[in-house]
């Protein structure tokens, strides 16, 4: 039976271990991927690393890429070392089964932009949320995310102040010495227009839904619950829930039995459905429904917070058709 032991424990044992067999650099290396490791450990309620599992390993790769909306590269040294450190483990006889060789590894060489959501998929749940979760916390979360492409840390960052509804823009701002900074830190503040029906939401959000509360350091979070700002994760698992096509239609394109399927089951289960999908899919689809509309990356640069050679390699998921369709109408192809 695998021996009980809290995460940090036995990660204090993995470093320790390891420090004579390896250069500082890669201690140090180590200890930074762990330290994100036992981040999210905390953040998800895992107190005894014997019970870690393959569900596990996954659901921290989702948090590093959403959370922290880091490069493949980034991404790739983190769980090749947590392959590692699992690997230590099943040596150790702390944790059962073989969940090391399991680790998928993203190759960052490889296109990012194949996970996506279609826009006439977007406008079905955004009409499941106007007639039956209207004006609610997972309404406005989704609502934000599809028309500004903002990343989920950036929507968490929201204060209420940070909301004009006249004059229908929200101001982002980094503020990393009270628990939200933004991933390009100064640089990505900037004030963004949304359209009318996002702030239609927000407005009646704010009136009837929103729990008048403040965080930690005083602020008035725009999105929150009644307990203060909420943490990445719990935003995280109300788009992997809100996702499932059995949510937002009662019916499953998997032929599963809704009633049996674990994935239809509580938030912690969401993500089990091969249609859910996490935050950074929805801003990369975002992304790609403004190209398709045919803004320039450009603009869109300045809108989303990315650069263009970024968007270009990571964010712009149209087809070649797409594409094709697009320049058609910019060259008015179509015209006598």
């Amino acid at each position: 039976m695998p021996h009980s032991m809290p995460p940090e424990e036995a990660v204090e044992r993995y470093l320790a271990e390891r420090k004579p067999e390896v250069s500082s650099s890669t201690l140090r290396n180590h200890r930074y991927a762990l330290k994100r490791f036992l981040e999210w450990t905390d953040e998800a309620g895992v107190e005894d690393i014997s019970k870690l599992n393959g569900f596990h390993i996954h659901d921290f790769k989702m948090y590093r890429r959403e959370t922290s909306d880091v490069n493949e590269v980034t991404l790739r040294n983190n769980l090749s070392v947590i392959r590692v450190f699992t690997r230590w483990l099943e040596s150790m006889e702390a944790i059962e089964g073989d969940i090391a060789d399991k680790i998928q590894i993203p190759n960052p060489d490889e296109d990012a932009r194949d996970e996506k959501i279609e826009r006439e998929t977007a406008h079905n749940i955004l009409e499941y949320l106007t007639k039956y979760e209207y004006a609610s916390l997972r309404h406005v979360l989704f609502a934000l995310l599809w028309d500004t492409g903002f990343r989920l840390g950036t929507v968490r960052a929201l204060d209420l102040e940070d909301y004009h509804s006249e004059e229908q823009y929200v101001e982002v701002k980094h503020r990393p010495d009270e628990d939200t900074p933004l991933k390009n830190k100064g640089e990505a503040e900037r004030e963004v227009n949304l359209h009318d029906w996002v702030c239609e939401a927000i407005d009646d959000y704010i009136e009837i839904n929103r729990p008048d509360v403040e965080d930690d350091y005083g602020r008035k979070p725009l999105i929150t619950t009644q307990h203060g700002r909420p943490a990445g994760t719990n935003l995280r698992q109300n788009i992997n829930a809100l996702t499932r096509p059995c949510h937002y239609t009662n019916e499953c394109p998997h032929d599963r039995e809704i009633d049996e399927c674990e994935a239809a089951g509580g938030y912690n289960q969401a993500q089990r459905c091969p249609s859910s999908v996490p935050p950074h899919t929805i801003r990369r689809s975002a992304i790609t429904a403004w190209l398709n509309d045919g803004f320039a990356k450009e603009l869109l640069s300045g809108r989303m917070n990315v650069r263009p050679s970024t968007l270009d390699k990571h964010y712009d998921a149209r087809t070649e058709s797409e594409k094709r369709e697009l320049r058609r109408e910019a060259f008015d192809m179509n015209e006598e």
